[in-house]
C-alpha cells in the first residue's frame, strides 16, 4: 500500500484533520521534488486535500484547492486513468469513532482513554498525523509513536521523512522546507516563548505561501495590533471575513484592532461572536476578558465621578452583549446601587446572580452592601457565613467582622479581622476594624482605673492600710526581681 492509498483510506474513514495535514505534508513534497508523485498521484492528493478543506468550512480556500486540482488534471495524459476506490466500511467508520473519542477524552481530561483511542485510530490508519499530535501532546514518547508507523514507513517510498516530521524539523535541505502546517505551528512555539518578533516573521511566511491560510491567524493579528500595527490588522481581518466568516479567527482579529484602538464595547461583542463560533478558542476567550475588564475599570471611573448614566449605558451594553449571567448581572446591579431609585432593581438584579452562581464573590459583596445600607445585619451575616463555607476570602472576612461589630459580636468581629489579615496582611480596612474596635475598649479601662483612684482617696483606713503594706509586699519583690 502506498502512501496515497493510505491517505485515501483516512478520507474514506472521515479523518478529515489527519487527511488535511498529511496531504499538506505530501503536497509540499512534491513541490519540493516534482519526481517524488506521478501527475495523477498528485492530482489524488489535491483532491482529498481540497476535501479535507471543504469539511472545514473554508470554501474558499477549498474552492482554490479544487482548482489547482483541474489544472493538474489537464497535464494528465488522456490514456491515463485515476484509479480510485473505496475503503472497508465497517473498518472506516470504527477509526472516524476512536479520533471523535480520543478528541473527546482529551478536552474531558480523561488522558489514559485518549490515548488508548488515539492509538486505535493509528492501528487502523498508520498515518493519520491528527492522531499522532494527539499522542505527542498527551506527553506520550516520541519513540513510542514513531515505533507505530515504523512498518509503513519501511514498506512504503518516499515515507523516511515522517520521523523528521514528528521532530518537526524545519531544515532548509528537508523536502518540508516552506509547507504551511509546520511554518504556524513554529510561529506558535515562538509565540509561547515569548518571542514576538520571529513568531511574526513565520506567520507571515505562512500566510504568503497560503493567501486562504485561517489557522493560527488570530495569534498573527494580536500579536499585529499590540505591536501598533492597526491598520495592517484591520485589512487582515477584512481579507479573512471575505474567506470564512464562520470561523472564530476574523472575529478575533477584528476585535484585536477594536480593543487596541480603545473601543472595548465593540471588542466585547466581537470576542463574544467568535467564542459562539468556537468556544475553544483561547484567544476569543482572551480578547473577551480583556474588553469585560477594561470596562469594569470605566465603569468605575465613570461612577467615581458621578457619571451614573454614562456607567449604565456601558453596563446595559455589556448585558446585551453576553446576556444574563452571574457577571454582567453583578455589573449592572453595581451601577444600580449608586442610584437609590434603583435600589430595588439592584437587589434583583444581584438576587439573580447569585441563583445562578452562589459562590460568585463580587455578588455577595454587593449584596452584602446592599443589606448592610438597609441594616438587615442579621441576614448579611447569614449570607456571608454561607459564603465562606465555600471559600476563604480576605474581603468577605473582613465584611463579616463590619457585621458583627455591628450586632455588638466584638469577639468573633476581632478573629474575622485577624482572619483576614491573615489571607492579605496589607488589606487596610480589616487593620483600620481591629484599630477602631481597640480604641473603643480603651475607655473602659481608663475608667476602671479612675474608679480605682477614688477608692483610694475615700479616707478608710482599712483600705489605706492594705494598700500600705500591699505596695510593701510589692516592693520587696521588685527588689528581688532587680538582684536576679
Amino acid at each position: 500500500m502506498n502512501v496515497i492509498e493510505h491517505v485515501r483510506d483516512m478520507s474514506a474513514a472521515g479523518l478529515h484533520s489527519n487527511v488535511r495535514i498529511m496531504s499538506s505534508l505530501l503536497l509540499t513534497m512534491s513541490n519540493n521534488n516534482p519526481e517524488l508523485f506521478s501527475p495523477s498521484q498528485k492530482y489524488q492528493l489535491l483532491v482529498y486535500h481540497a476535501d479535507a478543506i471543504f469539511h472545514d468550512k473554508e470554501y474558499r480556500n477549498a474552492a482554490c484547492k479544487y482548482s489547482m486540482a483541474l489544472q493538474q488534471k489537464k497535464v494528465i495524459s488522456k490514456t491515463s486513468k485515476v484509479r480510485t476506490s473505496t475503503g472497508g466500511g465497517a473498518s472506516n467508520i470504527q477509526a472516524q469513532i476512536n479520533m471523535m473519542l480520543a478528541n473527546l477524552y482529551r478536552k474531558a481530561g480523561q488522558e489514559r482513554s485518549a490515548v488508548t483511542s488515539y492509538k486505535e485510530v493509528l492501528r487502523q490508519c498508520p498515518l493519520a498525523l491528527d492522531a499522532i499530535i494527539g499522542l505527542l501532546s498527551l506527553s506520550v514518547k516520541g519513540a513510542e509513536v514513531a515505533s507505530m508507523t515504523m512498518d509503513v514507513i519501511q514498506s512504503t517510498p518516499n515515507l523516511d521523512w515522517l520521523s523528521v516530521w514528528i521532530k518537526a524539523s524545519l531544515e532548509k535541505k528537508s523536502l518540508l522546507r516552506d509547507n504551511v502546517d509546520l511554518l504556524v505551528s513554529l510561529a506558535d512555539v515562538y509565540f509561547r516563548a515569548g518571542d514576538t518578533k520571529n513568531s511574526i516573521l513565520k506567520f507571515e511566511q505562512a500566510q504568503m505561501l497560503d493567501p486562504y491560510l485561517i489557522k493560527g491567524m488570530d495569534v498573527y493579528g494580536y500579536l499585529m495590533a499590540r505591536e501598533g500595527h492597526l491598520e495592517d490588522v484591520e485589512v487582515l481581518g477584512g481579507r479573512l471575513f471575505n474567506i470564512s466568516d464562520q470561523h472564530a479567527e476574523p472575529w478575533v482579529i477584528s476585535g484585536c484592532h477594536s480593543f487596541y484602538s480603545k473601543r472595548y464595547s465593540r471588542a466585547l461583542y466581537l470576542g463574544a461572536k467568535a467564542i459562539q463560533l468556537n468556544s475553544n478558542s483561547v484567544q476569543a476567550l482572551l480578547l473577551k476578558g480583556a474588553a469585560l475588564r477594561n470596562m469594569g475599570r470605566l465603569i468605575d471611573c465613570y461612577l467615581a465621578s458621578n457619571g451614573i448614566r454614562e456607567a449604565m449605558g456601558m453596563a446595559n451594553n455589556i448585558y446585551k452583549t453576553l446576556g444574563a449571567n452571574a457577571q454582567t448581572l453583578t455589573i449592572l446591579a453595581t451601577v444600580c446601587l449608586e442610584d437609590p431609585v434603583t435600589q430595588e432593581k439592584a437587589k434583583a438584579l444581584l438576587d439573580k446572580a447569585l441563583a445562578q452562581r452562589p459562590d460568585y464573590t463580587k455578588a455577595v459583596v454587593k449584596k452584602a452592601e446592599l443589606l448592610s445600607r438597609e441594616q438587615k445585619y442579621e441576614e448579611g451575616i447569614a449570607l456571608l457565613r454561607n459564603a465562606l463555607a465555600k471559600q476563604s476570602d480576605c474581603v468577605l472576612h473582613r465584611m463579616l467582622g463590619d457585621f458583627l461589630v455591628a450586632v455588638n459580636d466584638y469577639q468573633e468581629a476581632m478573629d474575622q479581622y485577624s482572619i483576614a489579615l491573615s489571607l492579605d496582611p496589607n488589606d487596610q480596612k480589616s487593620l483600620e476594624g481591629m484599630q477602631k474596635m481597640e480604641k473603643e475598649e480603651s475607655p473602659t479601662d481608663a475608667t476602671v482605673e479612675l474608679d480605682g483612684d477614688d477608692m483610694e482617696g475615700s479616707g478608710e483606713e482599712g483600705d489605706l492600710e492594705g494598700s500600705d503594706s500591699e505596695a510593701a509586699q510589692w516592693a520587696d519583690q521588685e527588689q528581688w526581681f532587680g538582684m536576679q
